[in-house]
């Protein structure tokens, strides 16, 4: 049974997320992107979608450090925190909401590409590519720490790294697929030492 944020049924509904429809919209998502592309040197369409890429992983680590970690002092504050956030570390193994829901992604993703377009002109389509292709990666990663368990050692590596944010530290291990950012910025975990 998932944590309950609305009274409302129909807003409540909104707020899962499910991995087939995740996959289905994210895979149309990216397919129009990558449409938009057409007519740019393909050489240059990956040198600029690699950094879209980079910059999904910064602000991915930024947003999960700086928004979703978001200490505020009123009851309206905290409440959107646990919104957006704070529901996950209050049942992190829930499979419904490990992802973030379409209500929210889409349109956020809408404004996002909109701004690289209207910086970068046709270009911008190009680094929106990465840059949502990294948010694709990051949900499925994120997913996957939470409900598998893996041989695959980067992708075990990456679930132990999360998994101590929401089990032992968690003002630490911001990041979910580049996990380096946390050493770059010291909000890295010490290591358990081995008994």
């Amino acid at each position: 049974m998932s944590v309950r944020l609305f009274q409302s049924a129909f807003l409540e509904r909104l707020t899962f997320m499910p991995m087939r429809w995740f996959l289905l919209a994210w895979i149309i998502v990216l397919g129009v992107v990558l449409s938009r592309c057409a007519g740019l040197p393909p050489a240059r369409c990956v040198a600029l979608a690699f950094g879209g890429l980079a910059l999904w992983t910064l602000t991915e680590y930024a947003a999960h450090r700086h928004l979703f970690h978001l200490h505020l002092s009123s009851g309206m504050g905290r409440r959107l925190v646990y919104l957006i956030h704070g529901n996950h570390h209050a049942d992190p193994g829930d499979r419904m909401r490990n992802m973030m829901p379409l209500i929210v992604t889409l349109p956020l993703s809408a404004m996002i590409w909109s701004g690289f377009v209207a910086v970068a002109g046709r270009d911008g389509n190009a680094v929106f590519l990465g840059f949502a292709l990294g948010y694709f990666l990051y949900d499925l990663t994120h997913y996957a720490a939470h409900q598998w368990r893996s041989g695959n050692k980067m992708l075990e590596a990456l679930r132990r790294h999360h998994l101590r944010h929401h089990y032992g530290v968690p003002d630490a291990n911001f990041a979910i697929t580049a996990i380096f950012w946390d050493r770059v910025f010291g909000t890295q975990a010490p290591r358990r030492r081995r008994r």
